[in-house]
């Protein structure tokens, strides 16, 4: 079966690289599947994971923001920060996420940035999701 290279790279460095046979991931206007071949594109991309398709076996990685450039032979992400799901910390993950539930009900009170608890929320949720792979 055909393939296409996968780079998924931070601030920090490269998080992902491989060749797989489809790439699934939500970019600001909706879902995306990305097989070898597919037409050149640049999209923004959402908090979410990215699945990695390749053999019967699927990687996930945890996006958070960023863009996706597509070529008929290549994808490249380039994100805020990425993790892969082994590498995620889950207790660290789950208190980020007890912290911006926090935030989120103190709004109300005093004078919390509700977008920005709220993101803080939607990027614990995402790497809580990816660690125990419920996609």
């Amino acid at each position: 079966m055909k393939t296409i290279n996968v780079n998924i790279v931070t601030p920090d460095g490269p998080v992902y690289e491989s060749d797989v046979e489809m790439v699934s991931t939500k970019a600001a206007s909706g879902e995306l599947g990305i097989l070898p071949g597919h037409i050149p594109m640049v999209a923004p991309l959402q908090i979410g994971a990215v699945r990695l398709k390749n053999g019967g076996k699927t990687d996930l990685v945890a996006v958070n923001g960023g863009f996706i450039e597509v070529k008929p032979e290549k994808v490249t992400i380039l994100a805020q920060s990425a993790e892969q799901s082994e590498e995620i910390d889950l207790e660290r993950a789950k208190s980020a996420k007890l912290r911006a539930e926090e935030r989120l009900h103190q709004q109300k009170r005093e004078n919390i940035d509700f977008r920005r608890a709220e993101l803080a929320l939607q990027r614990a949720m995402n790497r809580i999701n990816v660690s125990e792979r419920h996609f």
